[in-house]
């Protein structure tokens, strides 16, 4: 099958690390494989990557350019992100008060409100609303049950599990068809005391959803096949990181703040190692690692955005000069499937 300008389709299933608002690079990335021909049938994230994901799925499904996807996440205001509720305004004159009520009272700085109405609209004048719009036929699936464009990850804090959006829903015994996606991004992307985590009600009780990156930041293997049956495309990972390094320098811990942080990092990078330094997982990884830019730089400047947008763009172009069939065929053939619909 051949695109306009000769460029031939191909299907892959792609896959988003997380990380806060370095996210644009995945958006430069995807637009470098789209330019290529790739075409994704379903999409997996966590945080920033399942925001990007969700707005890629909706455009496919709607059958709109790829090219607006950073169109549209250049409307997104990241300073606005920063939202407080009305006691934390009151006491924006001392900044470490209003962090330090949030986190006790809500369990995070920040409400995380504007993201979600932001999601909410660009996904809903896409067409999409809740996961029911994002759900496709797709028999030759080794679990027809999950035949959705996107997945996105969670961390359940209550029951210290990953949680995979929506396939795990009913097991929460919550109606796939009525979630909505919004509301599934902004639990996967809720930065752990910064933003405050998503309440999800089932019959275990109430479960505290956070950080999809805490406990799966990039879940490169989610569309593996496990029937034995060969898959049908390949995966195509992008991640906002670089290979694992065991000449990595050392992070000294000189108090209880720096013992935390490490704490966490050594847990979050603990659950990655095996994605990060498997071989094959390593070749269909795209690592587009911006620079000069922390994950939680919300005051990004035009120049900046552009910046990420361009990293991600240029780490894909050399990943497919290095790859122009895609990822090894360990990964099974190449299959096609209407990804607009």
């Amino acid at each position: 099958m051949a695109d306009r300008g000769g460029t031939s389709v191909r299907t892959a299933d792609l896959v988003l690390e997380g990380g806060g608002v370095k996210g644009i690079a995945l958006v430069g990335a995807a637009a470098a494989l789209d330019e290529a021909g790739w075409r994704f049938a379903r999409i997996a994230g966590s945080s920033a990557g399942a925001l990007v994901g969700s707005i890629i799925a909706a455009m496919q499904q709607a059958g709109e350019p790829m090219s607006r996807v950073d169109e549209i996440m250049r409307t997104l205001d990241y300073e606005r992100m920063l939202d407080r509720r009305r006691t934390g305004r009151l006491l924006r004159w001392w900044p470490r008060a209003a962090d330090a009520w949030g986190i006790l009272f809500h369990l995070g700085m920040y409400r995380g409100h504007h993201l979600t109405q932001w999601t909410r609209g660009v996904l809903a004048d896409l067409g999409v609303r809740t996961f029911a719009d994002l759900a496709f036929d797709d028999p030759d699936s080794s679990d027809p049950a999950r035949s959705f464009r996107l997945v996105v990850t969670a961390s359940d804090l209550s029951r210290q599990r990953v949680v995979y959006l929506p396939w795990d829903l009913p097991d929460y015994r919550v109606d796939v068809d009525r979630y909505p996606v919004a509301r599934a991004v902004r639990a996967s992307a809720a930065i752990p005391f910064m933003f405050e985590p998503v309440r999800l009600r089932s019959p275990f009780g109430v479960s505290t959803l956070s950080d999809g990156s805490l406990l799966r930041s990039y879940p490169i293997g989610i569309f593996d096949r496990e029937d034995g049956r060969p898959a049908r495309w390949p995966t195509i990972g992008v991640r906002l990181s670089s290979p694992s390094n065991e000449r990595a320098p050392a992070t000294p811990v000189t108090g209880p703040v720096s013992m935390v942080v490490n704490l966490v990092y050594t847990t979050v990078d603990s659950t990655q190692v095996r994605h990060v330094s498997d071989p094959a997982d390593v070749e269909r990884s795209i690592f587009a690692k911006p620079r000069g830019v922390r994950w939680t730089d919300f005051d990004l400047t035009p120049e900046q955005q552009q910046d990420l947008f361009d990293a991600g763009h240029a780490a894909a172009r050399a990943w497919l000069a290095r790859h122009p069939d895609g990822p090894p065929s360990r990964h099974g053939d190449e299959g096609t499937l209407d990804v607009t619909g």
